[in-house]
């Protein structure tokens, strides 16, 4: 048995691009973000654009959290399906929603154009697939759903599904917004470019020990107690940030991904296509920007790392033999395999904004399977919150809804 790397992909493939010092000193800003992952990098660009004295603070290297083990989906789809959506949150929001990762999908491609970030970002469909006929009666209504509220989507029924993508499914809802890209170049490059362009400050090894707010200020203390002086706190750091918060917003999962050896031909329904079903927990696919295939899913509900990662060659022979059933004509030769762990929230939201028990720090949790999706959006409500505008999405994804 050849044994595979345990490492992600990304982080093999692209090395240590770039690294920061540690903080040695005391210092100040306008604005800590910790976390200097996708999410940390987009809110550093946006903040530093914009005129604040803008800080970063990562307890690893930059970008070695989950944005090096992320698949980079970039959706506009919520993990929960538009029709149950408005039923759980109410017409308003989830609608929306689901509008608003279009438009962030654009404002993504227009920073990554903008500051000229290598990162193999591409505009894709995607299809989300029907694994069962029981599943395609609710997935039609979901077609249905999102139509008649102006979505750009279209029904790929079993025969053409076939014959178009040599996919094997019950049908499909074709959307015409995602991309694909590779996030933790992203999250370098956005950084890098802060630092030139607007004198963004980052420092990587450096953990928060205590936060404290006077309610003007806030004192943030280092693990090598050095103290930063910012007028706003902005955590990035996903999942872990709850251990900053009493109240528990999001339930932990443990995922899985492949990344395949470079293929001679690329099929053409993955080369452009973002492949995604309805299977609990659901299975995509996606090819990368040098010929390979990214298969993952296999999602379990415990968040042990031992455990995790003790199944690694299991759930690798799982998601090589459920894409071979999705598309039989494959060919798919491990290279990389590795795990994750990743959050979900009660109803499949993202939370941003300020917390009412925490005066002068906002959050950025774009949590489930469109997390970078929801960071962009984060961007802009970050902004609007520190500026007191105000934005009904602050509304929608807020703490204690």
């Amino acid at each position: 048995m050849k044994i595979r790397s345990k490492e992600t992909y990304w982080l093999l493939l692209n090395g240590l691009i770039n690294t920061y010092p540690s903080l040695q000193k005391n210092n100040n800003c306008d604005v800590l973000i910790i976390g200097g992952g996708i999410t940390g990098a987009l809110m550093a660009y946006q903040l530093s654009k914009e005129g604040y004295k803008t800080m970063v603070i990562d307890k690893r290297d930059i970008g070695m959290g989950s944005t090096s083990a992320t698949t980079a989906m970039i959706q506009y789809e919520i993990d929960e399906p538009l029709y149950s959506l408005i039923k759980m949150v109410g017409a308003n929001a989830a609608i929306e929603s689901y509008k608003e990762g279009v438009v962030a999908i654009s404002e993504l491609e227009k920073i990554i154009k903008t500051t000229n970030v290598d990162c193999g970002f591409e505009k894709k469909k995607s299809l989300y697939i029907a694994a069962t006929s029981s599943d395609a009666k609710w997935l039609a209504e979901e077609y249905q759903c999102r139509k008649e509220n102006q979505l750009d989507v279209s029904w790929i029924d079993q025969a053409q599904l076939k014959s178009k993508f040599g996919v094997v499914g019950n049908g499909a809802i074709q959307s015409e917004d995602g991309a694909s890209l590779d996030a933790y170049r992203l999250a370098h490059g956005l950084l890098h470019y802060g630092v030139t362009h607007y004198g963004l400050q980052v420092y990587d090894h450096t953990e928060v020990n205590t936060i404290k707010s006077d309610g003007k200020n806030c004192n943030v203390v280092t693990d090598d107690k050095h103290t930063i002086k910012c007028k706003y706190v902005v955590h990035a750091s996903g999942y872990e940030s709850q251990s900053t918060l009493k109240d528990n917003i999001v339930k932990l999962n443990s995922t899985y991904a492949l990344v395949s050896e470079p293929l001679t031909k690329m099929p053409t329904a993955l080369k452009n296509t973002l492949l995604w079903t309805t299977d609990d927990p659901y299975l995509y696919l996606r090819s990368t920007n040098d010929n390979r295939i990214l298969v993952g899913g296999g999602d379990e509900n415990f968040k042990n790392a031992l455990r995790r990662d003790s199944i690694i060659e299991k759930k690798q022979k799982f998601l090589i033999e459920k894409a071979l059933a999705l598309i039989p004509t494959l060919t798919i030769i491990p290279d990389f395999t590795w795990a994750g762990t990743f959050g979900v929230t009660k109803d499949s939201l993202p939370y941003i904004g300020a917390h009412p028990d925490l005066p002068n720090q906002y959050f950025v949790l774009g949590f489930g399977g469109n997390g970078i999706t929801f960071s962009v959006m984060g961007m802009r409500l970050i902004s609007d919150a520190l500026q007191g505008k105000h934005n009904r999405f602050l509304e929608y994804f807020k703490f204690g809804r």
